[in-house]
This record gives C-alpha cells, structure tokens and sequence, in this order.
C-alpha cells in the first residue's frame, strides 16, 4: 500500500485535522487497538505523530494480536516467528478519535484497526471478526442496534487480614461497608465524586452513560449505556468506558476491578447484551403486534442463541475466573433457557414499550470481550433465522431449576474443548479469529493448570 492510500477504515485526514484545530491544548495521543482478550493496547504518540497516522497508517507488530492476559506471546496463533513477527499496518477507526478527561499535560485517544501492508483486514483483529457479522446482516436487510450493561467492583487497594479483597471506602468520607446494599441510593453518595469524574469522562469521550446502581454485592455498581444503532459503536463504548473507570478509580486510590467473581460469597459482575434487529427502513423487526404475542423474528432469535450457546461458552467466559460465576440464585445463568422480565433465564426479554422490544442475553461477563460477545451473539441471530429454530417453550418462574438439561459446559477446560471443536464458532469469528482466540484460551489454561493455588496448600500440605 502507498504512504498517501486511502485509508480503508473510512478515517480522513480532515476529521484529524478539525480535531487539533478544536483541540489546541492537547499535546499527545493514546492509539489503541484490542486484542482477543478486549485488552487495549498502543502506544502514546505526540501531537505532531496523529496526522501522518490518518494518512498513512501506523506500523504496528502482528503479535499484538496473539498475545496472551499477561501480554506474553502465544506460538500457537500462528501470529508470531510463523510470520517473522513482522508489522502490519493499523489504521484510525473514523469517529473515535476523542479527548480524554483529567490528563495533564492534556491528552487525546483514538482507536485503532490491523490490516495488512497491502490493505486488506487483518482477521485476527476482534474488531474485523464483528464487522464480518454487521456487513452480513445488513446484506440480509438487517441492522443490528444494541447496548451492553458494565457491572464491576470497586475495591481498596490494600488486602484484608486474610489476603482477600475487600470493598472500597466511600471516597467522600471514608466509611466503609461490608453489606451487599443493593440499589442504595444513600450507598452511591459515598462514592459520588468517582462517579462525577466518570460521567465527566465519558461525556467528553461522547459516550452517553446513564443510569448508576448499587448492585448485588459489597462494592458493586452497575452503569448502563445508552442504546446505539450501531453495535460496533456499542462496544466501543464498553471498551472505553471500562478504561475511564479503571483511570478515574486511579485516581481517587482505589481500585476497578473487572473480574466475572472476585469475591467468593457473592454474585459476580455480568456484561449484559441487549440486543435487536433493525430492517432497512428503521423497524424493529422484533416488535410484536400486540403484548405477548411474539412474532417470528424473535422467537427464531432466541432459538439460534440457544442453539449455540454452549459451543460459544468460551467467548462469554474466557477466563478461569469466568467460571466461578455461574452458581444458583447468583443472577448469573446456568440453562440455556429464555423467558420475560425473568432475571434467571439466560435470555430475557424485558419488560417495556412494544416498539423497543429487544433480547438481552446474560451469560457473558463483564471480563468478556464485548467485539466478540456481540460478532457471537449475531452469529447466532443469523443462525435461528436462518434455520427456522424453534427456541422451545417460554422458562416461568425459577428458571435455576432447569440447571439438568442445560448444555452449558460445567468448567473452562470443557468450554476451551468446545469452541476448539465448533463449526459454528469458528464461523461466527472467521476462521483466523477462532483460531487466535482459541490458540491463547489454551495457553492461559495451561499457564493456570500448572500454578500451585494456596487452596492446594490449605487442603493438602499437611495432610497427604
């Protein structure tokens, strides 16, 4: 590809320059691109650096892509000394290219995309795995519009006596508690200038976040996100809110935690989807005439999601910790089942307007990577209503009580084994997606198999 290419992300060079003309205090630039963990990674450029990036690109090494959650390389993907580690280039994704809140000196950040030298998308990137499943749907005639809900804990710094985590003090005064206290609205005041700065943040990153709850452990909070017409928009949020609460939490001397379970006795953190389908004139198509009375659309939805969900376990829990997540009466599901307005099922479908009629699928969690969450989750869509997938009979009730049919794998090492194995999945990603993602899952298994727990120690030291 020439230097003076267009650059195929759609980005010009005017939008960079309009951004510096408004922007005359900002003197440097994170860039960013994700990983097939979601985890942002870059550099920091200086303001002099972003114009030549929007007309030419930025070099960048193929690696980043297959790296593992410690930032280690992992052979397997094929992304390393099989392709001499050389650079690729990455591209500004148009509309992302924002000031970041409370830096100094003043800084801005945009975000990123892998293609190779000659243009053509690097299919490894999570980024490309979810527009391959946005150009297929509207192919169809269909838009994808949705929202993700970012649950996590905010915790102290320093461990309790026992080595564990602990809830953060309220930063406004000190006072701590250790009780679930689940929607306080008096609970969220002690936390209030970390939430201000946070709301300050994503304004300035043009997110609109909304809502602010207490949630349903000691430390929890849940934050939700305005709906977007546009899914890639929509993680992109996610993304970018996660790192303005991880900062702002920095800040105050505390810590953002966005583990599944970081703490045993309670719920983890979820990183709800919720989810509809537009048509080319803008018509929810999943919309029912009349309350109760689903249409076609949805229901083969629904069945699609379920039909998949176990073979795509891995993507909505990645991690070791994923898995301590799932448990009875945990708000987490443990059933392939769907229902309404029924918070145990793994596929809701809220309560609300007609018109705004959606599905909100729960498995996945907040440590989840939300470009693949979503590129799965339409995938599935694609699927039910392609294949006419009958979702089964609606869950009332408890639906933990399902628990026996459910053919979610029970553990991490089941879910890897799964998606390693799944024609759907590997579909769903793109083949070189799939593999990178399922090539580092195995890795970070094998990395957690091998250390020895301090649980070994307590059961086992003195005792066999």
């Amino acid at each position: 590809m020439s230097a003076d290419m267009t650059c195929p992300t759609g980005a010009t060079v005017a939008e960079a320059e309009a951004f510096l003309e408004a922007h005359p205090e900002i003197e440097a630039f994170d860039i960013v691109l994700h990983d097939s963990n979601g985890i942002g990674r870059g550099k920091i450029v200086r303001r002099h650096e972003l114009l030549p990036i929007f007309r030419s690109g930025r070099h960048m090494p193929i690696s980043i892509l297959g790296l593992d959650i410690c930032g280690e390389d992992v052979h397997e993907t094929g992304l390393i000394w099989d392709q001499g580690d050389g650079d690729v280039r990455a591209w500004p994704i148009p509309g992302t290219l924002v000031p970041l809140h409370g830096t100094n000196p003043p800084r801005g950040e945009v975000f990123l995309s892998q293609y190779t030298l000659d243009g053509q998308p690097m299919t490894s990137d999570p980024r490309h795995a979810l527009q391959r499943q946005v150009d297929a749907m509207a192919a169809e005639g269909l838009h994808p519009a949705g929202a993700f809900e970012l649950e996590f804990f905010l915790l102290a710094n320093d461990r309790d006596a026992d080595g564990r985590v602990r809830p953060a003090a309220a930063v406004l005064d000190g006072r701590r508690s250790d009780k679930t206290e689940v929607y306080s609205v008096d609970h969220l005041h002690g936390m209030e200038p970390l939430f201000s700065e946070i709301y300050a943040g994503a304004a300035k990153a043009g997110i609109r976040a909304e809502t602010v709850i207490s949630e349903y452990a000691p430390g929890q909070y849940e934050l939700t996100l305005h709906y977007r017409t546009d899914v890639m928009q929509a993680a992109d949020d996610l993304v970018r809110l996660k790192r303005i609460v991880r900062l702002a939490a920095r800040r105050f001397g505390v810590t953002a935690c966005f583990m599944a379970k970081p703490i045993e006795k309670y719920a983890g953190s979820g990183m709800h989807f919720h989810v509809s389908l537009q048509d080319d004139g803008g018509r929810n198509i999943y919309a029912e005439a009349e309350e109760g009375r689903w249409n076609e659309a949805i229901l083969h939805s629904l069945g699609g999601m379920r039909a998949t969900m176990g073979e795509s376990m891995l993507v909505f829990a990645p991690h070791a910790n994923s898995w301590r997540r799932f448990a009875n009466q945990s708000y987490a599901p443990v059933s392939t089942n769907w229902g309404v307005n029924n918070r145990s099922v793994a596929l809701r479908i809220p309560a609300g307007a007609l018109a705004a009629r959606r599905i909100e699928h729960r498995p996945s969690g907040v440590d989840a990577n939300p470009y693949l969450v979503a590129a799965t989750v339409l995938a599935a869509i694609r699927h039910g209503l392609k294949h006419r997938i009958d979702p089964g009979p609606e869950t009332t009730g408890n639906g933990y009580e399902d628990d026996e049919a459910s053919t979610i794998p029970r553990d991490w090492r089941s879910a890897i084994e799964a998606a390693r194995g799944s024609a759907f999945l590997k579909e769903a990603l793109g083949e070189d997606m799939h593999r990178t993602f399922v090539a580092v899952k195995a890795a970070e298994f094998a990395r957690v198999a091998r250390t020895i727990a301090d649980v070994d120690y307590d059961l086992y030291l003195h005792t066999v």
